[in-house]
């Protein structure tokens, strides 16, 4: 009796060993994979502020259409010259020039809200920068356009080369201002002036497309014309006959 109590005691504490060992083990081996030889290093990414990082896809389409619409006006530019119009440098800086300048900025505005910024003060700055650099071009822009002599402008050449990149640039300014206290309702202000410097640059692209279009269909009317009244060059000019008397 006294031999069986002793070895079903054995046999106990045998198992209770056992699923110590067995418990020890599942223990070592769970904190052995939680720590790993190779922590995860955070990526770039991961510092981005949230605020930022809802606006990705709206600006990689604003800032890419902003840079395809940049040849647009090379283009525009280039039909000028074969035109043969005469035009001063004023008038260029005044009605050309700045369709390129609106679709750069644009695009700089893409590039600073879709980098990795830690903050939103860098950004801030950044844009407010822009936006004041933009309102010192606008206010040259104005002054050329009153100094040209070249081509009268109409009330909507006044509107959409003076007034409208007035609102977008001091848009962009407000907005940079307002980032790091009310970044919500800043960056749809920046991202109303961007869109409004690309909806510019198109619009005064096409306005200028069309007078180009317009001079051509004059200019191809006229030679009729003074071909029908004028003689040819290297003609015989006509007698006149003496009266009879």
């Amino acid at each position: 009796m006294g031999k069986r109590w002793t070895a079903e005691r054995s046999r106990r504490h045998i198992l209770l060993e056992g699923s110590e060992l067995l418990r020890h083990g599942e223990h070592t081996a769970l904190r052995s994979r939680s720590a790993s030889p190779h922590p995860r290093i955070p990526s770039v990414t991961d510092t981005i502020p949230a605020q930022l990082a809802g606006w990705e896809s709206f600006y990689v389409i604003v800032g890419s259409s902003a840079a395809a619409l940049t040849g647009l006006q090379f283009v525009v530019i280039a039909l000028i010259n074969d035109l043969h119009t005469r035009a001063s440098g004023d008038t260029l800086d005044a009605f050309g020039t700045p369709t390129v300048v609106h679709f750069c900025v644009a695009l700089l505005t893409a590039s600073i809200l879709s980098a990795p910024w830690a903050t939103l003060h860098s950004p801030a700055i950044a844009l407010a920068v822009t936006g004041l650099a933009g309102l010192f071009y606008a206010a040259i822009v104005i002054r050329r356009a009153r100094r040209q002599q070249d081509y009268k402008p109409v009330a909507e050449d006044w509107i959409f080369h003076t007034m409208l990149p007035v609102v977008a640039y001091a848009s962009i300014t407000g907005g940079a201002m307002a980032l790091v206290s009310h970044a919500g309702g800043a960056l749809f202000a920046v991202a109303a002036g961007t869109l409004l410097l690309v909806f510019i640059g198109i619009h005064n692209a096409w306005d200028t497309v069309t007078w180009i279009t317009t001079r051509r269909s004059e200019s191809a009317e006229r030679p009729a014309d003074t071909e029908t009244n004028t003689p040819r060059k290297g003609a015989p000019a006509e007698r006149e006959e003496p009266a009879q008397t």
